[in-house]
């Protein structure tokens, strides 16, 4: 019991307990929180693609980076950093997203949708897990994005200041964003409560390094499994939440915004894995150090952005499952996992330390 970090345990629970909220307040189930259907919506909500059904603004994103520069400040802590590979990354974080939307969801909604019943999660926490294992593998050859530079506290706000400005155009002129009508994207949970549950996850998450790929990166690699337990608490509470509130459902079929191409969702997962490792963060962990002054977290989150809305421009998203058909990633987005996998072959390798001569 001395080895658990409680004030992990007790993040994982609030962002569970959050998830569980946001869904009984007008959130998608299995999505009170995800990052990647998120920033997808954002991506929507600002014309950068067309799927009508996943178009809105979501404070959750805003509040999270928020959260996390106001914890920063206060504590004395925002660091504004950048110069570290951005180009980089900005690409690492277009293909973890397309990985993600592949299989429908970030590593959170993994975790959200293993804790409601969805068995198809469970599968593609396998890929998830061997991604990681891959980018382990990076890391002990000694691979490195290499260093980041102090910069302008400008720069290492930027983000912030972006996103909160977009978001009080959104209230002040709501005609110039997109909103659904229908599907995941019109399921909303009240916007100032989304904002503030956001900021306080946010701000948490920042204190305690919360993130999901770390904590199996950190257990492969040094046997340190305390972040894992964030991990086990968002899922319990989770679990918890979804058996009071009936909304728990065990198996494959009839799962919400969920299908069952298991192959392509592993794979998915698996890039997910990889990207996250070489990134130094998940999805979560990525706006987090946007939000305290992270350069080149930020240059990743946009990445991740124009990853959605490539995702959903050239069909490379995964389909739902419905009545009428099975759901699954098409062609397109299949050739596009591969050529993730080959991009960060590619970049992995070329980051490699060079081998001294004889």
């Amino acid at each position: 019991m001395k080895k658990i970090n409680w004030p992990i345990v007790l993040a994982g629970g609030l962002v569970g307990l959050a998830a569980v909220v946001l869904t009984l307040l007008g959130n998608p189930v299995n999505m009170g929180f995800c990052i990647a259907c998120f920033l997808r919506d954002i991506a929507g909500s600002v014309g950068m693609h067309g799927a009508a059904v996943v178009q809105y603004f979501r404070p959750e994103i805003v509040g999270l980076v928020l959260g996390a520069f106001i914890m920063s400040v206060a504590t004395k802590e925002f660091r504004a950093k950048a110069g570290s590979s951005p180009m980089v990354r900005f690409v690492l974080g277009a293909f973890v997203m397309i990985g993600a939307l592949a299989f429908l969801g970030c590593p959170l909604r993994m975790v959200l949708r293993m804790a409601g019943g969805d068995l198809n999660a469970f599968v593609a926490f396998i890929g998830f897990a061997a991604g990681i294992g891959i980018g382990v593998l990076c890391l002990n050859k000694g691979f490195s994005l290499k260093r980041a530079y102090d910069v302008g506290k400008a720069e290492g706000g930027m983000l912030t200041v972006v996103l909160v400005g977009l978001f009080i155009l959104t209230l002040v002129a709501p005609a110039l964003f997109k909103v659904s009508e229908k599907g995941p994207g019109s399921m909303q949970a009240p916007v100032f409560v989304a904002l503030a549950i956001a900021a306080v996850v946010g701000a948490v998450a920042y204190k305690t390094r919360l993130c999901m790929a770390g904590g199996l990166r950190d257990g492969m690699m040094f046997k340190d499994f305390r972040l894992l337990f964030g991990f086990v608490a968002i899922f319990v509470v989770a679990l918890i939440g979804n058996l009071i509130m009936g909304k728990f459902n065990l198996g494959f079929a009839g799962q919400p915004v969920a299908h069952s191409d298991h192959l392509w969702s592993c794979l998915g997962m698996a890039l997910v894995g990889w990207g996250s490792v070489l990134l130094g963060g998940c999805p979560l962990r990525q706006l987090i150090l946007a939000g305290s002054g992270n350069g080149d977290s930020a240059i990743t989150v946009i990445g991740m952005i124009v990853g959605a809305a490539f995702s959903h421009n050239f069909g490379l998203a995964g389909a739902a499952a419905s009545a009428d058909a099975a759901g699954g990633v098409g062609t397109k987005g299949r050739i596009a996992i591969v050529i993730g996998f080959v991009v960060f072959a590619l970049i992995s390798v070329l980051h490699l330390p060079e081998k001294e001569e004889a």
